[in-house]
């Protein structure tokens, strides 16, 4: 087992999203840590717990590794422990991973958790246990209460409402707009045919996505925030199967993104999916979406 190399105030948990809750907990904690003199270490698992108590339970993720890590940083965080999360350490006794987790790996001498917090074999320990911990192994334990914005701000509420396309009222609760992030593949091209070339999303299949429909957006590439008109589904009009997701850069038909890492950043939901009469029709209401996202969208920043 590796000792930290420094103390450490410790906010453990899944921080999926890094939601205004977990900023709030985690911005909060940075605070106290440096009034303490101590280093903020937040510890986070992956794959979620649920993907291994629980197999075939465990919720689409909100956002990827990579991003969930990008937004603990910006909140001030020293350092993210990701914790592999194994069948051995969903096995351990919360006294165990107490012992071997936060004090001897992360040097923790303090540890924050948000009320709801569970741990340990058969989730037995929760907050009261971790403070229970806590004394016998020599760290202070602080519990921080939920969030409340319209409700208590949760990742499960997050994904209700992302789920059924309300995104604009996600974004309230993740401080942002929702990002489905993945890598640009070619398509059938019928886009580029039809004068509204688009970027075909290929993402991992354990985050979530957006209930099928066309929202307003943007396409996050090379640290450039693109407007975008963004469909999801399985394109009926050409009796498609197999879900997509599909970004058309406003007044973009130059771009060539194929291989590209990039952001797909939902902003506002237009209208469900549905089959025209013909062509005309569809390439008409193509039109109007466009349209009705360049009016959505504020002008970015010059």
């Amino acid at each position: 087992m590796n000792v930290s190399a420094s103390e450490s105030l410790v906010c453990i948990g899944i921080f999926d999203g890094v939601h205004l809750g977990h900023q709030a907990l985690v911005t909060s904690a940075k605070t106290a840590a440096t009034h303490a003199g101590l280093s903020l270490t937040v510890c986070t698992f992956d794959p979620h717990p649920n993907a291994i108590v629980r197999p075939g339970y465990a919720p689409k993720s909100i956002s990827d590794l990579a991003h969930r890590k990008e937004l603990l940083t910006q909140c001030g965080v020293d350092h993210v422990e990701v914790v592999s999360f194994t069948p051995e350490l969903a096995n351990l006794a919360p006294l165990e991973f107490s012992r071997d987790f936060l004090r001897d790996r992360l040097g923790a001498q303090i540890v924050w958790v948000g009320e709801n917090f569970t741990y340990g074999r058969n989730g037995s320990g929760d907050a009261k246990t971790l403070t229970e911990n806590g004394i016998e192994l020599g760290f202070l334990v602080q519990i921080f209460d939920l969030v409340q914005s319209g409700g208590t701000i949760s990742s499960t509420r997050i994904r209700e409402l992302v789920g059924s396309g309300k995104v604009h009222l996600a974004a309230e609760m993740l401080g942002r707009n929702f990002i489905l992030s993945g890598t640009v593949v070619r398509g059938d091209q019928r886009g580029r045919e039809l004068g509204y070339p688009t970027a075909n999303l290929d993402w991992d299949d354990q985050l979530l996505v957006p209930a099928d429909g066309v929202y307003a957006g943007y396409v996050i590439v090379s640290g450039d925030r693109l407007p975008a008109a963004i469909s999801v589904g399985t394109n009926p009009q050409f009796q498609g199967r197999s879900q997509r997701v599909e970004a058309y850069v406003l007044d973009r038909t130059d771009l060539e993104l194929y291989g590209a890492r990039v952001g797909v950043e939902f902003a506002e939901f237009i209208r469900s999916q549905e089959v025209f009469g013909s062509l005309d029709d569809y390439l008409v209401q193509i039109a109007v979406d466009v349209a009705t996202v360049s009016e959505l969208l504020p002008p970015e920043p010059a």
